[in-house]
């Protein structure tokens, strides 16, 4: 059996908005998520989360077992939460241009990337 403990986890403050604490990830596993009050209340049911994934993986044998920080192959995805009044507007300006929104934002954000490096 896969050792849990092996994964790499991301910590996180909770903003207030989303009521304070903190919150764990394990980016082998992107669904997988905990938070607690504490750091260590977050980790400690972080941990136990892990586990519960990786019995479920394992008991399914149909899901493929990531290896423990095997997130650094980068897969080109991610996701971005707006204000619903940024994605209207990023919307209407990519019908304007006659694109998706993706290649929009992809276009953003390779503009910004090339006047930083500049």
């Amino acid at each position: 059996m896969m050792d849990a403990s092996k994964y790499p986890f991301e910590l996180r403050a909770l903003t207030a908005e989303e009521c304070g604490g903190y919150l764990v990830s394990f980016p082998d596993f992107n669904e997988c998520i905990a938070d607690g009050e504490t750091i260590e209340e977050a980790i400690s049911e972080g941990q136990q989360a892990l586990a519960a994934a990786v019995i479920a993986a394992l008991e399914a044998k149909c899901l493929p077992m990531p290896k423990p920080g095997s997130y650094g192959a980068y897969s080109g995805k991610f996701v971005q939460r707006l204000p619903k009044s940024l994605h209207a507007r990023l919307q209407s300006r990519a019908r304007l241009e006659g694109v998706s929104i993706n290649t929009l934002a992809i276009t953003y954000i390779t503009e910004g990337l090339t006047r930083k490096a500049a």
